[in-house]
């Protein structure tokens, strides 16, 4: 009987352990694709890094994994219904709860990667459906129909914003002509402020948290314009046009040394904006096209920003003071793009899993391998974490060693 209750608590504490801590954030702790990672490989074999797991299972998707205390959390959907898996740190399963309807229309499957904050798992389902869950066993604390409750519309293949959350407040865009964007309290989905913002509609976009000079700015970017808000009252501080052909923007927006540089598909490329020192205006500084990502991101490092194109498909280095592009490679196809290491690691369109290391005149290819397990498209941002590249292609997910 004593060494059960020793184990009950023991138990115990390290189930309030995994679910009292924080969990990683949508690409990388800054959310700007940049993994503060050492020591990884530097080459790989004509195989690729070691598989050292997968899971199969997930159901239909494209969220990237999240990781609180030892364990793994995705979504996916199975039927037309969304659900948040809870995987351990070597690929088992534990639990997968329901959150509600998924997208079962063009390209099905669930968007968005989970937020952890607090021991609760927040979720925006492409219908419209914030929910909060207990990170612990995946219950359904409250939900909000953000479609219903705020006055939202949805979009032509479903809301897809990875969220955010700042100071108790979990804020998010239904994209409604009064709800446009809106704060609630985490806790328990009230709301705390709602701005018109430019009563467009949303725009895929997974936004970001900026702290200039003091003062905390929540940026995205909805079907017409980049948006700036104070994000503790929701003030609209500024706004800049932004449209292309679809009026997708699904990168979220890099920010560096009190500027900010936001890009999208379709052949509509870039502009880096300079947000005044008290962050009530902004001067443009340089557009640029070619680095057009539909949905890929990019990174900037060391004064250079490395991405690949939509319709200018290659990858290529730019000056982040200029604009000017430096290099570019065709080595590799379009995609997905994070940072670890002094590398940059690219997951393509077409299935290819690469690192590369950007050099001052060009991309040394490193490694490269085709992603043959899982099946659909290959749109999945990796992720790195504790020495292991996640990458998920469907239905599975996989876990590469790479250091």
């Amino acid at each position: 009987m004593r060494n059960l209750a020793l184990a009950i608590l023991i138990c115990g504490c390290c189930l309030n352990t995994i679910i009292a801590q924080d969990g990683t954030n949508w690409r990388g702790p800054e959310s700007n694709g940049i993994y503060p990672e050492s020591g990884l490989m530097d080459s790989w074999s004509a195989d690729g890094p070691e598989i050292l797991w997968h899971f199969n299972g997930l159901g239909e998707g494209y969220s990237s994994p999240v990781f609180a205390g030892s364990n793994i959390y995705l979504t996916g959907m199975e039927g037309t219904t969304g659900y948040l898996y809870c995987l351990t740190n070597n690929g088992r399963l534990l639990w997968k709860k329901p959150y509600g309807p998924e997208w079962s229309q063009s390209y099905p499957g669930s968007r968005s990667s989970p937020k952890i904050t607090g021991g609760k798992v927040y979720i925006m389902s492409a219908r419209g459906r914030l929910v909060c869950m207990d990170a612990g066993n995946g219950s359904i604390l409250w939900l909000k129909n953000l479609l219903k409750d705020f006055d939202g519309r949805n979009i032509t293949w479903g809301m897809t914003e990875n969220l955010v959350i700042h100071s108790e407040k979990v804020i998010c865009t239904p994209g409604g002509s009064r709800n446009n964007v809106i704060a609630l309290d985490r806790h328990n989905g009230e709301l705390i402020w709602s701005s018109r913002g430019k009563s467009d509609n949303s725009a895929y976009c997974s936004p970001l948290l900026v702290d200039h000079n003091g003062r905390t700015l929540f940026i995205t970017l909805t079907a017409n314009n980049i948006l700036g808000f104070d994000a503790n009252d929701g003030e609209l501080l500024w706004s800049h046009p932004q449209t292309n052909q679809y009026s997708v923007h699904a990168n979220t927006p890099i920010y560096s040394d009190g500027a900010i540089y936001c890009f999208s598909g379709y052949g509509r490329g870039g502009v880096k904006l300079r947000i005044s020192d008290d962050a009530n205006s902004i001067t443009k500084e340089w557009t640029n096209r070619t680095i057009d990502s539909r949905i890929g991101g990019a990174v900037m490092v060391n004064g250079f920003i490395y991405g690949s194109g939509d319709y200018h498909r290659a990858w290529q280095c730019l000056d982040w003071r200029t604009g000017k592009q430096i290099y570019t490679s065709t080595e590799v196809g379009k995609g997905n793009v994070i940072f670890a290491d002094g590398k940059i690691y690219c997951y393509s369109d077409r299935g290819e899993l690469a690192m590369m290391r950007p050099l001052a005149d060009r991309f040394e290819l490193l490694g490269k391998v085709r992603v043959r397990l899982g099946s659909g498209p290959h749109w999945a941002h990796p992720v790195i974490h504790q020495g292991k590249l996640y990458v998920r292609h469907g239905s599975t997910l996989i876990a590469y060693r790479i250091k």
